[in-house]
């Protein structure tokens, strides 16, 4: 996984968008953000069922987002969705399986406008990817067009984006969130 700061340019948001500003897992690991890489095989495959048992992650399924699979126009309108600024009140976990995309990640730590700087994560085969709950973040694929991605949840499988908005920048796992950062910069 590659992780960067986004360069805030115009433009299709599958492209790089790439700066010379790379992160380090610490780096990410200070946003809370946890990263695993497991190959796309069966024993990859255990890696990730003894992850979700330590997590209590009973339930998964699997997404292929791509034109060929969804039909262009749905595929198409779906990015627009996944690519607006949102959070989750549950982590987001998601391995790839199959080819890749972006997630990008707002930092607030690190304030541009009031709004923070964005960090892009390129997730690749193998990449599994941990966004804690209360996070900002938003996802492309990449110029290829398509991902496949197994999803972790603890309950019944859910996605639901809270969009960026003034009620939900009171969202107690928002809250929360900005308070475990806080917290962690006093360490």
């Amino acid at each position: 996984m590659h992780a960067y700061e986004y360069d805030n340019l115009p433009g299709d948001p599958r492209l790089p968008h790439l700066t010379p500003k790379t992160l380090t897992s610490d780096d990410l690991a200070a946003l809370h953000i946890e990263t695993f890489h497991f190959p796309a095989t069966s024993s990859g495959l255990s890696a990730v069922d003894t992850l979700a048992l330590t997590r209590s992650y009973r339930n998964r399924d699997e997404v292929t987002i791509s034109p060929v699979a969804m039909g262009k126009k749905v595929y198409e309108a779906k990015l627009k969705i996944f690519f607006e600024e949102h959070l989750h009140e549950d982590e987001e976990i998601r391995w790839v399986v199959g080819g890749s995309g972006f997630f990008d990640v707002r930092d607030e730590r690190e304030d541009q406008n009031g709004g923070g700087r964005w960090v892009r994560m390129k997730v690749e085969e193998g990449d599994l990817l941990v966004l804690p709950k209360g996070v900002y973040h938003r996802f492309t694929t990449d110029e290829g067009d398509y991902i496949k991605a197994v999803r972790l949840f603890q309950d019944e499988p859910k996605w639901t984006p809270l969009n960026r908005a003034p009620e939900v920048d009171v969202n107690e796992h928002r809250k929360e969130y900005l308070e475990r950062l806080a917290n962690r910069e006093l360490e």
